[in-house]
C-alpha cells in the first residue's frame, strides 16, 4: 500500500504540475503523500513500545488525507468543500479520541468508534458529484466506487468481529483481519484513484480542447471551433427538413477606431459586442468570432425573417451601447441567409456575407438579406374594366 500511494501521489502532483487548470489534483497528492506515512506508521506499529501514540497518528493521518482528497474532489468537480461537515467530523473524532485509545483493542464499540470518521469524511465524495450535476460514465463509476469505499469503513467493525482482532495493537499485522483490512485498502486506492486520474485526463482533454477552438478576448468559438460544430449542425437540419439561419456581422469602420482611439477601445469594442450578440443569441445557436472584427452566428430552427430580427436587434444594441474608451457611438453592419436544399456551410456564408458587402456599401449600420431568399410578393391583381 505505501508503493501505491506513492504511485498515485506522483501521478497526481503532475497532473498538478502540468495543469494548471487541475486545481484539485494537487490536494489530492497530497493525501495519497500522507497515505505513504500511513503504510510507514503501520510496520513501525509492531515495533514499538507506545502504541497509542503511533495509533493515533494513524488514525490522524488517514483521516487527514482522506479530508485532503474530498477537498480536491470538490475542487475538480467545481463544487464547494463541505466545510461544515468536514469540521463536525475532526471535531468528533478528536473528543472522541481519548475514548477510542482507552477502550480494550479487540472491543467492537472501540472498532466503529475508530472507522466512524472515516466513513464520515468519505461519504460526502458521493454528495459532492452529485451536486456538480455531471453525469458521464466515468462520473457515475466514481460516485459508485465512492459510495463502496464508505461502506467498506463502515463494515471493518463487523469483519472484525468474524475474523478476529488482535488483542493488542502491535499484534495487528498478523491477524486475518489486517490481511482483509490491507486488501480493502489497496483495491480502494487503486480503483479510486485510477478512475479519479481518468477522470481528470478526460476533463483535461476537454479543457484543452475548448480553448483551442476558443477566441481568447471575445469568448466566443474561434473559426476552426465554428466551422466543426456547423457543419453536423446543418447537415442535420437538411436531413430532418427543418430551417436554419447564419448572420454575418462586421465592424463598421474598425481600423478607424484603432487608430483613432487604440487597440485597447478596439478590444472592447470587440468584447462588447459578442457580449450582445452572446447574450441575445438563441440557448442553441452558435456564435463564433472568425477573425478581426468578423462574427458569425448560426441559429438552427431560425428563417430567414427571424435572423433578420435577430440582427436588428443586435444592430440597434450596440449601436447604443457606450464603449469604452470611445467617444462616439459604434456600430455593426450585418447579412443573413437562410439554408436551402444542398448548402453547405462555405456556400450559405458566401450568401450571407454578399448581403453583408451590400450593407457596407449602403451605408453601414444596417442590415441586409440574401436577395434571393426574400419571399415572393405577388403582383397586385390588375382589374381590367369591360
Amino acid at each position: 500500500n505505501m508503493f501505491i500511494a506513492g504511485i498515485f501521489a506522483v501521478a497526481f502532483g503532475v497532473v498538478a504540475a502540468t495543469n494548471r487548470t487541475a486545481r484539485g489534483a494537487k490536494w489530492v497528492a497530497l493525501g495519497y503523500s500522507l497515505a505513504i506515512g500511513n503504510a510507514a506508521l503501520e510496520f513501525l506499529l509492531r515495533q514499538t513500545s507506545s502504541p497509542t501514540v503511533v495509533g493515533l497518528g494513524i488514525f490522524l493521518i488517514v483521516l487527514l488525507a482522506l479530508t485532503f482528497c474530498l477537498v480536491g474532489v470538490a475542487h475538480h468537480y467545481r463544487v464547494a468543500p463541505p466545510w461544515v461537515e468536514v469540521a463536525a467530523i475532526w471535531c468528533f473524532s478528536i473528543i472522541a479520541a481519548p475514548a477510542i485509545f482507552t477502550l480494550p483493542y479487540a472491543s467492537p464499540l472501540r472498532s466503529a468508534l475508530y472507522q466512524f470518521p472515516y466513513f464520515a469524511v468519505q461519504a460526502p465524495f458521493a454528495l459532492v458529484i452529485l451536486r456538480s450535476g455531471r453525469r458521464q460514465a466515468l462520473d457515475l463509476l466514481l460516485l459508485a466506487l465512492q459510495i463502496v469505499a464508505a461502506l467498506i469503513y463502515l463494515s471493518k467493525p463487523m469483519i472484525g468481529v468474524l475474523a478476529g482482532m488482535a488483542s493488542a495493537p502491535q499484534g495487528y499485522m498478523a491477524t486475518t483481519y489486517a490481511a482483509i483490512s490491507q486488501s480493502l485498502a489497496a483495491v480502494t486506492l487503486v480503483t479510486l484513484g485510477l478512475v479519479l486520474l481518468l477522470v481528470m485526463m478526460r476533463d483535461t482533454a476537454a479543457e484543452m480542447m475548448a480553448r483551442s477552438e476558443t477566441d481568447a478576448l471575445s469568448g466566443l468559438l474561434n473559426r476552426r471551433g465554428f466551422e466543426d460544430r456547423a457543419e453536423p449542425a446543418l447537415a442535420q437540419a437538411l436531413r430532418s427538413g427543418g430551417p436554419a439561419a447564419i448572420v454575418t456581422a462586421d465592424l463598421d469602420h474598425f481600423k478607424v477606431i484603432n487608430d483613432s482611439f487604440g487597440h485597447a477601445a478596439g478590444d472592447s469594442a470587440i468584447a462588447e459586442f459578442a457580449r450582445l450578440l452572446r447574450e441575445m443569441a438563441p440557448d442553441k445557436a452558435m456564435v463564433a468570432r472568425l477573425g478581426g472584427e468578423e462574427f458569425a452566428v448560426l441559429i438552427v430552427g431560425a428563417n430567414l425573417a427571424e435572423g433578420r430580427a435577430f440582427a436588428e436587434a443586435v444592430r440597434a444594441a450596440f449601436f447604443a451601447t457606450p464603449i469604452a474608451g470611445i467617444d462616439r457611438p459604434v456600430s455593426a453592419s450585418f447579412g443573413a441567409a437562410q439554408l436551402m436544399p444542398g448548402d453547405k456551410l462555405s456556400e450559405l456564408a458566401r450568401r450571407a456575407d454578399t448581403a453583408l458587402y451590400r450593407a457596407k456599401a449602403g451605408g453601414r449600420n444596417k442590415v441586409r438579406v440574401a436577395l434571393n431568399e426574400m419571399p415572393l410578393v405577388p403582383p397586385p391583381a390588375i382589374e381590367i374594366s369591360r
